[in-house]
């Protein structure tokens, strides 16, 4: 997944304005303008496009740790510059503060069934024998389910009844 997809996709699902993505980016000490924002949320094929970098998704990512979490003491944790899946989804673990029972709850909500030693594997060293690459169509699913548990879809509204014809059918008109 692209830097541009996640940051569209975590957009929407936590329901963040412009002014909420500034100040996440703040609280990371970065600042951006409404127009990087809106150049980095567009669609690929737009005139107007810009990449984003893993280096500023990463800055997002630690910013919503900051909101969420709390500023901690000490220096804080300088952002990445080459992101993967995993890390995105450990920086997303942490800011949401979720056990790996919270993890596979929100899989399940998008009928991904997983048991908690394969979810560990992507919270691993990458040089480790039982690390797993988290690909790209796991990270989506994840973001779907994230979406579900925070920007549930509106239900539908009922359809209003139609009142039966109390004559029966209708005739066909005679010519």
């Amino acid at each position: 997944m692209t830097s541009n997809d996640i940051l569209r996709r975590l957009r929407y699902a936590f329901d963040f304005d412009d002014s909420k993505m500034i100040a996440l980016f703040a609280l990371a000490d970065s600042e951006v303008t409404r127009a990087e924002i809106s150049d980095w949320l567009k669609q690929d094929d737009d005139l107007d496009f810009q990449e984003c970098p893993d280096i500023v998704l990463a800055t997002f990512l630690n910013g919503l740790i900051i909101d969420k979490r709390g500023k901690k003491d000490g220096p804080q944790h300088p952002p990445e510059e080459k992101l993967t899946n995993n890390i995105v989804l450990r920086k997303l673990k942490i800011a949401l503060e979720l056990k790996d029972d919270d993890l596979i709850e929100i899989l399940a909500r998008v009928d991904i069934k997983f048991s908690r030693h394969e979810l560990s594997a992507f919270f691993r060293k990458p040089g480790h024998k039982h690390y797993r690459q988290c690909l790209d169509q796991f990270l989506r699913n994840f973001l779907d389910g994230l979406q579900s548990d925070h920007r549930p879809e509106p239900r539908p509204k009922p359809k209003p009844k139609v009142k039966e014809n109390p004559y029966g059918k209708t005739k066909p008109k005679e010519d």
